[in-house]
């Protein structure tokens, strides 16, 4: 399996396939919008804009697994975040990122990065980088800020 095998919702509930984004430099995100870490959409959506024309692709998907705080449908998911961070990024479906209903996406992800305290995810933001052939090259936790993973993009662009 390549990351370019999966397909995932998007927020209006449709399939769509990772392989549109072949070629491209992928940084892919569990979020909430009511988390400690939320203010980090500023920071992805500045990378976002930076780097976009550049070959970057943001792929962001809610997750309410950790203390409920990614409550709310799609919808209401996607204008909070572009009233409040104005998030132009791609945003897809509210998924599971761990656990019995995680997506097979997220599983693929842990399995080619586990991650210092193992593979299950421990919150939200944290960050799998993905270069222009379709590896996961490095994991990031949540704590460490776009800001902070800018010089590894770079690389990969």
């Amino acid at each position: 399996m390549k990351i370019y095998d999966f397909t995932v919702k998007n927020t209006k509930g449709e399939e769509v396939s990772l392989s549109q984004f072949k070629g491209k430099v992928l940084l892919i995100v569990n979020t909430a919008t009511g988390c400690g870490f939320t203010p980090q959409y500023e920071g992805l959506e500045k990378l976002y804009k930076d780097y976009h024309e550049k070959g970057l692709e943001i792929l962001d998907f809610p997750c309410n697994q950790f203390g409920h705080q990614a409550p709310g449908t799609e919808q209401e998911i996607v204008s909070f975040c572009k009233l409040h961070y104005g998030v132009s990024f791609l945003q897809f479906a509210k998924v599971e990122v761990n656990g019995k209903n995680e997506i097979p996406l997220y599983t693929y992800l842990k399995s080619q990065k586990g991650g210092v305290m193992g593979s299950n995810i421990k919150w939200n933001f944290t960050k799998f980088l993905v270069d222009r052939q379709g590896n996961v090259v490095q994991r990031f936790a949540p704590t460490v800020t776009p800001e902070k993973i800018e010089g590894e993009i770079l690389n990969l662009l």
